[in-house]
């Protein structure tokens, strides 16, 4: 069938002159473009060229021109040829991609020329319709500069996107808090991306700020990833619950200063040492909560490299001691007019990215999860012995250490991913966050001994992602949210890690070489 007032012919042979394709009921305007809808109805065809299309009579050059299968890449006309054609199965549906500016409603005449190989070229000369508005060329996102949060520039947003893109928002554009809520959280908001959320626990935690047991939110789309965790909790409780510790905590961030040499590099190193107190006080004038820890110098050539490390109580704290650093720059800057050339971060904080020297002095918390499992309880919930279980971290263990590894365990970002999404932290902080050292060992009593550390786990309790209403919810059912929490809250995290810590790595070592990893995954995880 073809469109009304529309003429294709088939100039081939093998196809007894069938037109073996039509344009599509509309033409459509698609991210500052125009695209054609092209059904092949007959045969699997073979393109091998583009010719000529004009779309109301202007010639489109073939540079311009992509076409946009339903799956799989995109292919450019340009790349098209005998030797490199694009396969264009029977009853499927390509898109002509042609770049020009997005068409008013209305009709518009399309003419186009495709060559096919063994099937010959086919023309089209139809006219079809555009029926729907569309943003503005250059697909500027509606904005309101008095109130950018107001429901009606987010209406208009979503409205934008859905023509754009030509699709429809349904659950994106149904949120369940005002928009008002993520004001100094998200720009351009326009809805929401939801993730489903399952509970494990109670989880028993022996902490020094956490203490009993505690409900644990884990937003994920990873089939049987809140299983495992659960697995894992229940042997921990089992055992008494984990025991976790708080052994460092510091936020950084790390200026570089340029000298002419080394030896003048060298100099101004001893001169902040000499001064640290007073820029402490240039620092800390900044912020009630910020509190200068030490500083670090590093130097390399004529670059001195200074770690600014600050306690930033319940926050994560990288905005906030940016803004103490910067405030001693400034002052060190008048002090000490020697310095070339300094800029605020030289990238030694490795601020969302992870490192040895973040493993070594910390970023964020270093804390330690740590359980004794007796080798009768291994052996009855986890089908595995105390022998297999070290023998497997060993060997993991260096094999992280030959791939260069940050985390010698299982799956440490699985529940920091997770917990992350579910109580607004800022996620990018997982570069950090994920490096961990798991141990494992037999005890005398031939028990096993496990523990996890996390040197650089970045978490808030108070500002940032934490005060949205959906995730305020799941920090309160763990009693995190608000200030003097965040100490509770990394105890929590570090004992969720060595559950997953202990359910996978035992799944692995199970007895029947490691079919429980598999088997799990298999019932919980496929989309059948």
């Amino acid at each position: 069938m073809f469109p009304v007032g529309g003429d294709m012919s088939n100039e081939g042979t093998g196809l007894d002159g069938a037109a073996p394709m039509v344009l599509g009921p509309r033409l459509r305007n698609r991210r500052g473009a125009v695209e054609v809808s092209l059904t092949n109805q007959v045969a699997d065809l073979q393109l091998i060229r583009v010719g000529a299309v004009r779309v109301n009579g202007r010639e489109v050059p073939l540079e311009d021109i992509v076409l946009v299968p339903e799956e799989g890449a995109v292919w450019p006309g340009v790349d098209l040829s005998s030797r490199c054609p694009f396969l264009f199965e029977r009853q499927r549906r390509v898109w002509l991609r042609v770049g020009i500016p997005p068409l008013a409603m209305g009709e518009h005449r399309v003419e186009l020329e495709l060559e096919c190989g063994v099937h010959g070229v086919i023309r089209a000369d139809v006219t079809q319709v555009i029926d729907e508005p569309h943003p503005e060329a250059d697909g500027r996102i509606p904005r309101a500069p008095d109130d950018d949060f107001a429901e009606g520039v987010v209406r208009a947003r979503r409205a934008h996107a859905e023509q754009w893109a030509g699709t429809r928002l349904s659950h994106v554009s149904s949120p369940s808090f005002e928009p008002a809520h993520a004001r100094n959280a998200c720009e351009h908001f326009t809805g929401v991306a939801q993730v489903p959320l399952g509970l494990a626990g109670p989880l028993i935690i022996q902490g020094e700020y956490a203490h009993g047991p505690y409900l644990i939110p884990l937003a994920t789309t990873e089939g049987a990833m809140v299983a495992s965790y659960n697995r894992g909790i229940k042997l921990l409780n089992a055992c008494g619950g984990a025991r976790c510790t708080v052994l460092e905590d510091a936020m950084q961030r790390a200026p570089v200063f340029v000298f002419d040499d080394a030896r003048a590099g060298r100099d101004f190193s001893r001169w902040l040492r000499a001064n640290e107190s007073a820029i402490a006080e240039q620092a800390e004038a900044t912020s009630h909560v910020a509190k200068l820890l030490r500083l670090e110098m590093y130097q390399l050539h004529r670059f001195v490299f200074v770690r600014f490390n600050f306690a930033t109580g319940d926050a994560a704290g990288q905005n906030m001691v940016g803004k103490a650093t910067f405030a001693a720059l400034l002052w060190i800057r008048e002090q000490y007019p020697h310095i070339r050339a300094s800029f605020l971060d030289g990238n030694v904080s490795t601020d969302k990215k992870s490192s040895r020297l973040n493993i070594l002095q910390t970023r964020g918390k270093r804390v330690t999860a740590e359980v004794v499992v007796p080798k009768a309880l291994l052996l009855e919930k986890m089908r595995t012995s105390v022998q297999q279980v070290v023998l497997l971290q060993r060997v993991s263990a260096e094999g992280s250490s030959l791939a260069g590894a940050h985390n010698n365990g299982c799956q440490s970002a699985n529940a920091l991913a997770a917990l992350f999404i579910a109580t607004g932290q800022d996620v990018a902080t997982l570069a950090e966050s994920a490096a961990g050292d798991l141990y494992m060992d037999e005890t005398p009593e031939g028990d096993l001994h496990a523990s996890i550390t996390l040197p650089s786990l970045v978490l808030a309790t108070h500002g940032g992602g934490t005060g949205l209403p959906t995730q305020r919810e799941c920090l309160e059912l763990m009693d995190c949210f608000g200030r003097g929490k965040v100490r509770r809250l990394a105890e929590i995290v570090a004992g969720v890690v060595l559950a997953g810590e202990l359910s996978l790595a035992c799944a692995v070592a199970s007895a029947l070489g490691s079919e429980e990893w598999v088997t799990s995954h298999e019932s919980l995880g496929r989309h059948h």
